[in-house]
């Protein structure tokens, strides 16, 4: 009976199909979390998480790569899949993204007033032109009148991650997603005085959608971890990793 049960087991590994997520750069940390969470109640799923931009991302499934479920840094493309029948489901926020004011160094006070002083010469952002967090950064700075007066510091970022990069290293200081500070490389980092989350009042929220893709088709798996994903325990983990779950 054990081997039958043993045999079964396997048989059912092995003929499973993988949920492949295609997953927003700024989630990568928190999607390890997730992922865990989730297998420990779905034990037979294969789950494959492709980390990219949201563009590109997008880019690869209009063009027919295989994969289940999306999950962007913005609604904008999951929207679009929608709309051109490449996502059966509507769009739903699954978190929002915040902003962080970040300084290379440590320092007493820490406000979007302090990126005007002489010691900053050089300001991270994301793209505004491509990244979500971009349009937020813009935004944020634009609502304290602070951007055209600071737009010659700036050095664009075209991910999360490479803004983040930029802020520590080529820039003194810049404005970042607040989950990207949850990296183990920025434990050395300490809130209040190398880094702020800035008022969300300042900005409109970076809603992030998810969609179930046409290739899921009648996935039960794709099905289980979009709902996952949804659920008051995967935003909880959001929560932990510097995002709002209002919605």
């Amino acid at each position: 009976m054990k081997i039958f049960l043993s045999l079964l087991i396997t048989s059912i590994f092995l003929n499973a199909t993988p949920v492949n997520v295609a997953v927003a750069a700024n989630v990568s940390y928190a999607i390890k979390t997730l992922k865990e969470t989730f297998l420990k109640k779905h034990p037979q799923v294969q789950l494959n998480i492709i980390l990219g931009s949201s563009g590109k991302l997008t880019a690869q499934i209009t063009h027919g790569a295989p994969y289940d479920i999306l999950m962007s840094a913005n609604m904008l493309y999951p929207n679009a899949l929608y709309k051109n029948a490449l996502a059966i489901t509507k769009p739903k926020v699954y978190a929002q993204g915040k902003l962080a004011l970040i300084s290379n160094k440590r320092r007493a006070k820490l406000s979007l007033a302090l990126l005007t002083d002489k010691s900053i010469s050089r300001v991270a952002i994301a793209n505004p032109k491509t990244a979500p967090y971009g349009v937020a950064a813009k935004e944020a700075l634009t609502n304290a009148k602070l951007y055209k007066k600071l737009k010659p510091k700036f050095i664009y970022g075209e991910s999360v991650s490479q803004t983040l990069s930029y802020a520590v290293t080529a820039a003194d200081a810049g404005l970042v997603a607040a989950s990207s500070l949850y990296s183990p490389k920025m434990k050395s980092y300490i809130e209040g005085e190398n880094w702020i989350l800035l008022d969300t009042k300042e900005y409109k929220p970076i809603s992030q959608g998810i969609v179930i893709l046409k290739h899921a088709k009648s996935s039960t798996d794709a099905a289980a971890f979009y709902e996952f994903i949804l659920s008051k325990e995967a935003a909880a983990i959001f929560i932990a990793f510097g995002y709002n779950c209002s919605e």
